[in-house]
């Protein structure tokens, strides 16, 4: 890694060289205050226990809440497939680059980018950044690699949460955590997002929060429903002794129903009775559907809390309307995170990574993430087709932006492109022997009527040796009064060139030299050429056919 002088952040003040590429700042150690393993509150987890846990989240403490959100997604299977189709819904999304405008250099920051996109270091990343839905925050670290090219992060590597602490004034900035205190994070070494499910402060925010509820409650169900299929799964051994059976005789007995399995066994008389007493139910079928519904009902919870619908997980809609409703809503939901995302990535990533490499900028290009849910392109590109000729103006950058086409390098082969313009004719004289001049005879009329090639050719020769004083006097009026507004904010140039031509072409082609923008005044050269054109041969005509 070459030795660099000096980098410049997004502020213009320098950076450290040995912070930025030193060793991680947030890793692991089973020695410091920053250890891999992790506390399990999920244990034996009681309202009364749940509700002080977020009560000191809310206070400062979030310690506890981290690990708890982390437990139930290991534990709830639910959950753990809802959140983590939420997370990789988003975390295979396309990510482009918008350049900051169309000028070379932000093009060339903007190519940088998506350059460094190619590596793969941000798809690998996005799954972690994503944590933040759970637990409302998510903090990655930056490890950035020096080339002879350019300085770009190699790695974002995530941090668990509970490695940090909240600033005790604001209950909003994280602060790392150190043996010696609280230290404040490095903006060109972390990446900070946010992604609350509800306005307030961060750690309140997760979805976690509410989710905790649900699973608790959902596991009291489960511990009573595998209670109850351990002594009701199976049939009930009774075995029935008569009354004048000895002690002897109900061992025998005991033992028999007792070592054939399961716990749910007894001995009575025989002429006793036991009856085993059902819970009424508002619907036919077995005890144990209460435990099941119950779970389904916390399952569908969570599908709403963290998917917003249920009929991508339960398989419960109402036909197919309702599911292509449900499949909207989380699509609702995707481009939401996916703009958040972007936001984070675009204000705390993009900054860093175009000042270390091109110093400090105004403007810097945009990391947008999502389907484009513009108009489609086969559309666009009719609508340029038909639109662009009759004046509309798009940005190059824009397009290609849109198509996922990059600038082509210089040299390169390229498919495509504007024709180049061709060059104007020059007004010529008739020379004496010229093949390209009709021979003296008369003229062969066409099949319609119509001249023949040869008196085609007649006519243009004429109209190229002779010109009528009168007819160019007026025409050439005629486009002055055109071009009278293109003219007004002509330079002198424009109007030497005016004073100094003989005649139309000699006019166009002095104003093609000096390269001026020919919106305004094509207009009035075209009207004033055809008319050109189309007078002088009317007049060869009639003096053709005087002849």
């Amino acid at each position: 890694m070459p030795r660099l002088s000096k980098i410049l952040g997004p502020d213009g003040s320098p950076v450290d060289l040995d912070a930025l590429f030193g060793p991680p700042k947030a890793g692991p150690s089973l020695t410091s205050v920053r250890s891999p393993i992790s506390g399990h509150p999920a244990e034996g987890l009681t309202p009364a226990r749940l509700a002080a846990i977020h009560r000191a989240a809310a206070n400062g403490d979030p310690l506890l809440y981290l690990e708890l959100a982390e437990d139930i997604e290991e534990r709830d299977l639910h959950y753990a497939a809802v959140l983590g189709t939420r997370r990789r819904q988003v975390a295979q999304l396309p990510v482009t680059v918008e350049a900051a405008s169309d000028a070379a250099e932000h093009v060339a920051h903007a190519d940088l980018i998506r350059d460094w996109l190619k590596e793969g270091v941000l798809d690998a990343a996005l799954f972690d950044m994503l944590d933040a839905i759970g637990k409302g925050y998510s903090i990655l670290e930056i490890e950035w690699d020096s080339t002879p090219g350019a300085v770009l992060p190699r790695r974002l590597d995530f941090r668990p949460q509970r490695w940090f602490e909240l600033d005790q004034v604001d209950y909003e900035t994280p602060m790392l955590r150190e043996a010696t205190g609280l230290e404040p994070l490095a903006p060109h070494k972390f990446v900070v997002h946010r992604h609350p499910s509800k306005s307030g402060l961060t750690i309140r925010s997760g979805i976690a929060r509410v989710a905790s509820w649900a699973w608790m409650y959902k596991a009291f169900t489960l511990r009573d429903w595998a209670i109850f299929v351990q002594n009701y799964g199976m049939p009930v051994r009774l075995g029935k002794y008569h009354p004048a059976a000895s002690e002897q005789e109900k061992d025998v007995l005991w033992r028999a129903v007792a070592n054939i399995a399961g716990d749910c066994a007894a001995i009575i008389p025989q002429g006793m009775e036991i009856d085993f007493v059902e819970a009424a139910r508002a619907k036919q079928g077995s005890a144990g559907e209460l435990y099941s519904d119950r779970a389904d009902w916390f399952d569908q919870q969570v599908s709403k809390a963290v998917l917003g619908q249920t009929a991508t997980t339960d398989a419960i809609a109402g036909g197919h309307a309702v599911g292509q409703e449900h499949r909207l809503v989380q699509e609702d939901l995707e481009r939401s995170d996916a703009k958040l995302l972007a936001a984070t990535l675009t204000r705390q990533l993009v900054p860093h990574l175009i000042a270390f490499n091109f110093g400090p900028q105004k403007r810097y290009p945009k990391i947008l993430i999502g389907r484009p849910d513009e108009v489609p392109i086969e559309i666009i590109v009719n609508a340029l087709d038909k639109l662009g000729p009759q004046g509309l103006t798009v940005e190059v950058s824009q397009m290609r932006d849109r198509l996922g086409f990059e600038e082509p390098a210089a040299g390169a082969e390229v498919i495509g492109g504007r024709p180049p313009a061709p060059a104007p004719s020059s007004p010529g004289r008739a020379r004496p022997g010229d093949p390209s001049l009709p021979t003296e005879g008369p003229v062969d009329p066409g099949r319609d009527g119509s001249p023949s090639l040869n008196a085609a050719r007649l006519i243009v020769s004429r109209h190229a040796v002779q010109a009528d004083p009168e007819h160019v006097e007026r025409l050439t009026e005629r486009v002055a009064r055109d071009a009278a507004g293109a003219m007004a904010g002509l330079t002198d140039e424009v109007a030497a060139a005016f004073d100094a031509a003989t005649d139309l072409r000699d006019l166009a082609d002095r104003l093609a030299a000096l390269q001026l923008d020919p919106t305004a005044l094509a207009e009035a050269m075209t009207r004033g050429m055809a008319l050109a054109h189309l007078a002088g041969q009317a007049a060869l005509l009639d003096e053709i056919e005087g002849e």
